[in-house]
């Protein structure tokens, strides 16, 4: 029999990407909420991979830029896109003229306009930050970034109610706690603090402003979040992370 610590950290991987082996490992509900404390660890390595991809591309004598794409390529391949078409169909729901109108348009499988534009600008965000930080600073910054990014959803687990009926990221939002969130977020901020020193801080800042923010909105337009709205705060935090980090670091 598989020890719990081991289901709940494949949940945690099977819930945040395409990984084929966790499925093997019959996690549960339970295990996803308490693996919930260990999203942070599935950011670091979907992270380390993508950088492992853009520097072994630029070493291989590919333009940055192009090394950018595959990199957010491998990025989307890893993720099944969850997170981007999170961030789609949340924008999407901006449209709604009230929470039920919104959760509707989010429901709906199609991605209108303002959904477009977003995945557009998200990606875009992606690839040129990735071809603009130094090949050196290319793997610690994205494990620290997206380390950081795969805490957003657990203080907006612990703060606010579930929107709709049913969904991805239910369970999350009814049974994980402040505590998850706390040690998510501690998790988050030592990988962080580990991999780029004191400019973590400015990770963190960016954690908390683009949580806060999707907050006030999910509450404002919605009365709670949604899956997609978890997978939002997870696009943002991150394009935020990226944005910052090319600041510093250039």
């Amino acid at each position: 029999m598989i020890h719990t610590p081991v289901r709940a950290v494949a949940a945690a991987f099977a819930f945040l990407t395409r990984a084929p082996f966790v499925s093997r490992l019959a996690a549960g509900e339970d295990d996803l909420v308490r693996g919930s404390v260990v999203f942070p660890v599935v950011g670091a390595v979907i992270g380390g991979l993508i950088g492992a991809v853009a520097v072994a591309q630029v070493e291989l004598g590919v333009p940055l830029m192009l090394a950018g794409v595959f990199a957010v390529v491998v990025e989307m391949a890893i993720t099944g896109a969850l997170h981007v078409d999170g961030l789609a169909d949340s924008v999407d729901g901006l449209a709604g003229r009230n929470p039920q109108h919104a959760l509707a348009i989010m429901r709906d499988h199609s991605i209108g306009v303002y959904g477009t534009c977003a995945i557009v600008l998200d990606l875009l965000v992606k690839v040129a930050v990735i071809a603009a930080l130094p090949t050196s600073e290319t793997i610690v910054t994205l494990v620290a970034v997206y380390a950081v990014s795969r805490a957003a959803p657990l203080p907006l687990a612990a703060a606010l109610p579930y929107a709709g009926s049913d969904g991805t990221g239910r369970v999350i939002v009814e049974r994980a706690g402040w505590v998850h969130a706390a040690v998510g977020a501690g998790i988050a901020a030592t990988v962080a603090l580990v991999c780029v020193g004191r400019w973590a801080l400015v990770l963190i800042g960016c954690l908390v402003a683009v949580t806060v923010a999707v907050g006030f909105a999910a509450r404002r337009r919605l009365g709670g979040i949604s899956g997609d709205v978890l997978g939002a705060s997870v696009e943002l935090t991150t394009a935020a992370g990226l944005v910052a980090a090319v600041l510093w670091l250039t």
